[in-house]
């Protein structure tokens, strides 16, 4: 679902509403902060996307020397400029090209800027014995919601909940292989990790622990028959990320469930979720049920955390009350991400 990639885009120039010599470049969603004057209203460009680690070609091109963030200064992060939040970098076209390569609207540039996702480093806590579970993982990510923007409709009946700052936990059940506990990396790699003493102090397989008798009563309910099932949650607390809402060990708060083999199930919709899964779950905190808007997702978006702790909110999960499919996206559901916690200071990232 969420792609790391670089697109030529038709930018969208707005004022800056604070600064003269400063605009707005609008791609989608995404605002970036440009001098004025760099870029007219319809021209193409490529867009540079936050996380992305640039060549020292690209940034001395751009001339960000020293400017971008990381331990070589090759990163790009959200920042503010003069009061706006700028996320992601705007390369120019030269007569239509990047690089001597004549592109075009909507082609993926990412190899050609010669642009990589950072990945950080993975925590002991994180790592540990894994196997093959083919079938038997789940895939999933969220797409955001900028890149998006019209993917919900106006008035359409939503549900947001809070996104948690954590690392996604799959813990699941299938016939062939009986427990699955995956974080999003391993899943992703049709791997699973072993419930074994080497793995005992693995923060996934910790959950698991703590959440087997939680699991099994759900699973009794929803797949009595056996088949596959899976509760995907954030493992968050003190020692998982920079924001622990105030937890002094890791703990789980379930956000989605699927009932049924890999890509031929079902996720349930938000009131099944919450009716079933909610009997059993920590669940994470919904901020707001009611008709979509751009109004209701920015107010949603920002402020605290409404779990625990004083943090700052990392952003919302939108879902549309009826589960639906798009072409462009497949499932429907987006997050949308706070500016607080795009440019705080010290922030981690694990997956």
């Amino acid at each position: 679902m969420a792609a790391f990639e670089s697109r030529i885009h038709a930018l969208r120039i707005e004022p800056h509403p604070n600064a003269d010599r400063l605009e707005l470049a609008v791609v989608g969603g995404y605002r970036c902060v440009v001098a004025k004057g760099q870029f007219a209203n319809g021209e193409l460009a490529a867009y540079v996307p936050e996380g992305a680690i640039c060549p020292r070609w690209l940034i001395a091109h751009l001339n960000l020397v020293d400017k971008l963030v990381g331990s070589n200064r090759n990163r790009v992060k959200a920042v503010r400029l003069r009061g706006v939040l700028s996320e992601g970098l705007v390369y120019p076209l030269k007569d239509g090209r990047i690089r001597g390569k004549l592109v075009h609207e909507g082609e993926d540039v990412t190899e050609l800027l010669e642009l990589e996702k950072y990945e950080p480093p993975v925590p002991v806590a994180m790592q540990g014995e894994a196997e093959p579970a083919h079938g038997a993982t789940l895939r999933y990510d969220i797409e955001n919601i900028k890149k998006h923007p019209d993917a919900l409709r106006p008035g359409e009946p939503v549900v947001f909940t809070e996104k948690l700052h954590g690392s996604w936990c799959c813990l699941g059940w299938h016939p062939d292989y009986g427990p699955i506990v995956a974080s999003k990396g391993l899943s992703d790699k049709g791997l699973a990790l072993k419930i074994n003493p080497a793995n005992r102090h693995n923060l996934y397989v910790s959950a698991w622990r703590h959440q087997e008798t939680a699991f099994k009563r759900a699973r009794a309910k929803l797949a009595p028959e056996g088949g596959p099932f899976y509760v995907l949650g954030e493992v968050y607390g003190r020692g998982v990320q920079d924001l622990h809402y105030g937890r002094p060990n890791p703990a789980f708060a379930a956000f989605d469930a699927y009932l049924g083999a890999p890509r031929r199930g079902c996720y349930l919709s938000p009131a099944a979720f919450a009716s079933s899964i909610g009997k059993h779950f920590t669940l994470a905190p919904v901020v707001y049920r009611g008709p979509f808007s751009e109004a209701a997702l920015q107010a949603h978006t920002e402020g605290p955390t409404a779990l625990a702790g004083r943090h700052m909110r990392e952003g919302v999960v939108v879902r549309p009350v009826a589960e639906r499919q798009s072409p462009e996206l497949g499932r429907v559901i987006l997050k949308s991400v706070s500016a607080d916690y795009l440019t705080r200071k010290g922030g981690t990232e694990y997956s």
